[in-house]
C-alpha cells in the first residue's frame, strides 16, 4: 500500500518539516514510540546498529504517539529526545492521526517504506531491528538497479548541548559518613544523562567524586535505582541499576571499583507462568529489603521484581508473570506495569507501576495489592479516598517518618502523600519537572526533579489539591459480541526461516481484563490464529505472541526470537467488528 503522507506537527533533531514525497528515492523506517513506554527505550537502542549500517540510504523518524497528557506536550518530548538520546528525526503526533492511518495497536511498532513510497514491512515490538536490516539489506540491490535509490546522508541535526552539573538525574540516597570515611554524611546520585554515578556534599550541588568515564556504556548507560547494601555483605557497598544495559553493577567505596553482576545469565534457567525471562530487563530501581534478605530489583523491562543474592548473584523472580497488567493476588501470578520505584517498610515492599500509574505493595508471605491505581489506561491528578485517587505515571516512592509514603508522581510534576494508615491520598508539591526519585536527608524531603537537572526541597503545600481523573484516550476497537477471531501476523524476514527443531515455532496468549470480557478462548497455545467468544463491556486484551525463526543458511546460522505484548483496549458491542488482526512481523 501506499504509505500515507506524515501529518504537520512540532519536529525536533531537523532543520524543518519532512515529508515521505521529500524523502523519495531513500527508505524510511518509522518508529511509532512513546517516552514512557520501556520497550520503546528498547528498540531506539536497538535501532543505533542499523541506522548506522545504512546511513546513506535510510531515514529513521521518531513518530511520538504519546499515551499520558504530559508526554503530548513538546517540552516533554524535547526532554525525551535529549534523555535518550535519540539521534534522528522526531514527530510529535499528540493527537495519533498517524497511529490511526497505518493501523498501528502496539508501542512500538516499526514500519517500512520503500524508495518509492511503498509500506514493504511492519512489525511490532522489540526485536525486530534485525530482521527489517536483512529486509533493507536484500531490498537495496534491487532499488539500486533501477536507479530508485538516492544515496547521501540523512536529515538529522542534533540539538545543540546543554551543559549543566547534573543531567536527567534519576535517583539518589545518602552516603553515611561511616561508610565512606568522610566528615559528613555525604548524597549519590544518578546521573542517568551523563551515564555516571556522582557523590555530592549534602546540597546536592558540592561534587566530590564520579563514578564511570561518562561514554555511554562505559560502563553506566542511564543508571537509575541505587541501594547501600549492608556493610560486609559483599565485595562492594552500592548497588547501581544500569538500566540501558540491563545489568547491576556495584561500586566499593573505598576505591571507586566497580563490578557486574549479569542479570540475564543469573535469569536464563528461570520461568514464569508465561515462559522464560526476557534479557531485556530494563532494572529501575534497587532496594534492600532485611525481611528476605534480598536486594530487590525493579525489572521494568519486564514487568518483575527479581530478588538477587549480592554475595553469589544468583536471581530468582519475586513477583510478576511478564505479562503487561494490574492483578492482585499470589505473586506468582500477578501482574505489574513497568515497575520503576521500591521502599521497604518492614514486611511489605511498596513499589510504583509506572504505566498503570499505580502505587502497590508486595508482602514477605507472597501476595500483591494494590492501594492507588485502576488499569493501563486510566490516570489523572485527584486526591482523596485511595479507591479514588488518581496518578500519572509515577516513577518513585519514599517512605516517610510517619510510616507515610510520598509518591513521586512524575507526569503530573507532583509529589503526592498516600498514608496506610487512613487510606487517603494528597498533594504535597506540584510544578515540578518530572520528579522522579526522593530522599529524607535530616528531616527535609530531597526531591530529584529529573528534567531540571536538579535536587530541590520542595515545600509541603498547605491545601489539598484535587484534579481530574482520566481515560486514556488511546483508540478502541470495537468487536462483536460472541465469536471473534484473533489472527497474530508474522512472517520470517528475508533469508530467515520458522524454526522448529525443538518444537513449535509460534506461542500465542491470551487474557483479558476484567475477566469475564473473555467468556472462552483463553490461555496458551502454539497457533498464532484462535477464536474467541466475547461478553458484552469494555476493557483490555492482553495478548502475548513469541516467533522463533533462523537464518535459512551458513555454518553458525543465527536465531532469532519476536515477541511483543498487547493491551488492546476494546469495546464489545453489536455491530462490532468479528476479526481483530494485530502484526508481529509481516
Amino acid at each position: 500500500m501506499r504509505a500515507p503522507e506524515l501529518v504537520a506537527g512540532d519536529w525536533f533533531n531537523t532543520a524543518q518539516p519532512l515529508t515521505l514525497a521529500g524523502l523519495r528515492g531513500r527508505f524510511v523506517l518509522l518508529d511509532f514510540w512513546t517516552s514512557c513506554c520501556g520497550n520503546c527505550l528498547h528498540v531506539l537502542d536497538e535501532l543505533r546498529p542499523l541506522e548506522a549500517e545504512f546511513a546513506d540510504v535510510l531515514t529513521v523518524i521518531g513518530v511520538h504517539s504519546p499515551k499520558f497528557p504530559h508526554e503530548a506536550e513538546p517540552g516533554t518530548v524535547r526532554a525525551a529526545v535529549e534523555r535518550y538520546e535519540v539521534h534522528h528525526p522526531v514527530l510529535n503526533d499528540p493527537a495519533l492521526a498517524l497511529w490511526r492511518q497505518y493501523a498501528v495497536r502496539a508501542w512500538p511498532t516499526l514500519v517500512l517504506i520503500d524508495p518509492e513510497g511503498y509500506v514493504v514491512a511492519q512489525a511490532a515490538g522489540e526485536g525486530q531491528a534485525s530482521a527489517l536490516a536483512a529486509t533493507v539489506r536484500a531490498f537495496v540491490p534491487e532499488y539500486d538497479a533501477r536507479g530508485a535509490l538516492r544515496r547521501g546522508d540523512g536529515p538529522y541535526e542534533p540539538p545543540a548541548a546543554q551543559p549543566s552539573t547534573l543531567r536527567f538525574p534519576a535517583k539518589a540516597i545518602v552516603l553515611p559518613a561511616a561508610r565512606t570515611g568522610r566528615a559528613a554524611d555525604t548524597l549519590l546520585i544518578a546521573d542517568a544523562g551523563h551515564h555516571q554515578i556522582v557523590e555530592t556534599e549534602l546540597d546536592g550541588e558540592t561534587e566530590l567524586r564520579r563514578f564511570g568515564s561518562g561514554t555511554r556504556g562505559d560502563p553506566f548507560a542511564e543508571p537509575n535505582g541505587l541501594a547501600l547494601l549492608p556493610a560486609g555483605l559483599a565485595p562492594y557497598d552500592v548497588a547501581v541499576a544500569d538500566t540501558a544495559n540491563h545489568v547491576l553493577r556495584g561500586i566499593r567505596l573505598a576505591d571507586g571499583a566497580i563490578t557486574t553482576l549479569d542479570l540475564p545469565a543469573g535469569l536464563a534457567a528461570a520461568r514464569t507462568v508465561t515462559g522464560p525471562v526476557p534479557a531485556v530487563l530494563s532494572p529501575w530501581d534497587v532496594a534492600w529489603w532485611p525481611a528476605i534478605s534480598r536486594l530487590v530489583v525493579a525489572a521494568a523491562g519486564v514487568h518483575l521484581l527479581l530478588a538477587v543474592d549480592p554475595g553469589d548473584g544468583s536471581v530468582a523472580v519475586l513477583a510478576g508473570t511478564t505479562v503487561e497488567g494490574l492483578r492482585d493476588g499470589a505473586a506468582v501470578d500477578a501482574w505489574l506495569a513497568q515497575p520503576s520505584g521500591l521502599a521497604v517498610d518492614g514486611n511489605r515492599l511498596w513499589f510504583v507501576d509506572a504505566e498503570s500509574s499505580a502505587l502497590r505493595r508486595l508482602t514477605a508471605a507472597g501476595s500483591v495489592g494494590t492501594a492507588v491505581g485502576e488499569g493501563l489506561f486510566d490516570f489523572g491528578h485527584a486526591d482523596g479516598p485511595a479507591a479514588q485517587a488518581r496518578m500519572q505515571h509515577p516513577l518513585g516512592v519514599t517512605l516517610l517518618p510517619d510510616g507515610a509514603l510520598a509518591v513521586l508522581d512524575t507526569y503530573n510534576g507532583a509529589v503526592r502523600r498516600y498514608d496506610p494508615a487512613t487510606d487517603e491520598v494528597t498533594t504535597l508539591a506540584r510544578g515540578l519537572a518530572e520528579p522522579s526519585g526522593a530522599l529524607l536527608v535530616g528531616s527535609d524531603l530531597v526531591v530529584v526533579e529529573s528534567a531540571a537537572h536538579r535536587l530541590v526541597r520542595p515545600v509541603p503545600a498547605a491545601e489539598l489539591v484535587r484534579g481530574p481523573a482520566h481515560h486514556s484516550e488511546r483508540p478502541v476497537s470495537v468487536l462483536r459480541a460472541g465469536t471473534v477471531t484473533l489472527d497474530v501476523m508474522f512472517s520470517p524476514a528475508p533469508g530467515r526461516k520458522l524454526d522448529d527443531r525443538y518444537g513449535p515455532s509460534h506461542s500465542l496468549s491470551v487474557t483479558a481484563s476484567p475477566p469475564e470480557l473473555l467468556r472462552a478462548g483463553a490461555g496458551e497455545s502454539t497457533e498464532l490464529r484462535r477464536t474467541l467468544e466475547l461478553g458484552p463491556g469494555r476493557g483490555v486484551l492482553h495478548v502475548t505472541a513469541q516467533a522463533a525463526s533462523c537464518d535459512e543458511s551458513g555454518e553458525h546460522a543465527a536465531c532469532y526470537l519476536a515477541r511483543q505484548d498487547w493491551g488492546v483496549p476494546v469495546e464489545v458491542r453489536d455491530g462490532g467488528d468479528a476479526e481483530i488482526s494485530l502484526v508481529l512481523l509481516g
